[in-house]
């Protein structure tokens, strides 16, 4: 059994070599060149990558452009226009940010990291049932895994991607510290909390149907998931929110612990979902440059965000 799993991963992996993969190899021969890049250097080279992914990707702009036309009102149109712009530059970063979690040594990525609140972490786990990490799809997000696995065990709950050499490349990259558990795979989750391990997961993007709900969020309906409340009812542990922070300059990531969400899971879903869900708003406001705008698809004619 364990050879012919062994033979079938190394038939997968000659696949690879395919030309249909040539592109994907590329792409991640300069992030590998970009990681061992000085930092500074990374974030000049994130500005201008930046101007081209505006110019280049369109259909991505274009969405950016409409969710933040939703769910920022508020803000007049060349308000919203310059928070586009930064917010390429940032996901520019986040490329850079995605090397340094694959390859990047624990000492590179533990100088630039700043953990806040992980009183609160320590405090959750002190009840031997482990804790829930929940937070949202920041451009800065995949760092931030890497960063809280260097505080405790960690297990990140992941969706594959479709190109299999990008998904074997991230599995490779990411099972280097932590364990990675497919979204569907509830017994794998409990037993993590069971063995008092932390469970982390971006909790924002859901679609419609089975263990979603529409929940306010920005003042609109959005599918919102409610697998948080019914894992934490289910294996007892602690539900606490994180949030990660791209500062200003050389100066690194900002991680921050809130303290354990009180009476969650409650007896409404809805409600538990909208809780966060305003708990996510409060973050998006301080940084929402460094939001991931481009993986919100809205509804047409209306502003209702349909996959969350």
């Amino acid at each position: 059994m364990a050879s012919t799993a062994s033979d079938e991963i190394q038939t997968m992996r000659w696949s690879f070599l395919h030309p249909s993969h040539w592109p994907t190899w590329v792409g991640l021969g300069v992030l590998r060149l970009v990681e061992c890049l000085p930092y500074a250097a990374q974030r000049h080279l994130a500005a201008a990558m930046g101007v081209l992914i505006r110019r280049l990707c369109p259909s991505f702009v274009g969405v950016a452009r409409r969710n933040l036309e939703a769910c920022l009102p508020h803000l007049g149109c060349g308000e919203r226009e310059r928070l586009l712009t930064e917010h390429c530059r940032s996901l520019a970063m986040g490329l850079c940010e995605t090397a340094m979690t694959w390859w990047g040594s624990r000492r590179r990525v533990q100088r630039l990291a700043h953990v806040h609140g992980l009183a609160h972490l320590d405090a959750a786990r002190a009840g031997g049932r482990g804790a829930i990490l929940i937070g949202g799809h920041f451009t800065t997000t995949d760092l931030a895994t890497r960063i809280l696995a260097s505080i405790a065990p960690l297990n990140i709950v992941f969706r594959e991607v479709e190109n299999p050499l990008l998904s074997q490349t991230m599995h490779d990259g990411l099972s280097r510290y932590c364990r990675l558990i497919a979204r569907d795979d509830i017994g794998s989750m409990v037993h993590a909390l069971q063995r008092n391990e932390v469970l982390w997961w971006a909790s924002d993007h859901c679609h419609r149907g089975n263990g979603a709900v529409m929940a306010t969020f920005f003042d609109l309906p959005a599918a919102t998931t409610t697998a948080t409340s019914g894992l934490a009812r289910l294996s007892g542990a602690r539900v606490l929110t994180c949030f990660p922070e791209r500062l200003p300059g050389t100066a690194g990531y900002r991680v921050t612990i809130a303290p354990g969400l009180d009476d969650l899971p409650g007896t409404d879903p809805r409600r538990d979902a909208e809780r966060f869900n305003r708990l996510l708003e409060k973050h998006i406001r301080k940084v929402p440059e460094q939001y991931s705008w481009m993986q919100r698809q809205l509804h047409a004619p209306g502003a209702v965000i349909a996959d969350r």
